[in-house]
């Protein structure tokens, strides 16, 4: 009932290293993918929201003066 520890051979692993290893950077890849993706979108939006508040003219103060007021509920009873 003696057994020896096994031995592994430096390509064993070095395989099992590699393949570990690959896999955190493709997970390490497509976070920092995520993370870029979505600064840029909140840039991209608070920029789209300054040059739109900058670039007001004065119908966009006006906008709803047209429109007609809806009758209060229950009026009328």
């Amino acid at each position: 009932m003696f057994t020896e520890p096994e031995v592994q051979t430096g390509a064993e692993v070095s395989a099992e290293e590699t393949k570990e290893s690959s896999t955190l950077k493709v997970i390490g890849w497509l976070s920092v993918g995520l993370v870029l993706a979505a600064v840029g979108v909140f840039v991209g939006h608070e920029l789209f929201c300054r040059h739109k508040f900058n670039h007001r003219n004065p119908y966009d103060f006006y906008a709803h003066a047209g429109e007609k007021q809806t009758g209060e509920f229950g009026l009328g009873v």
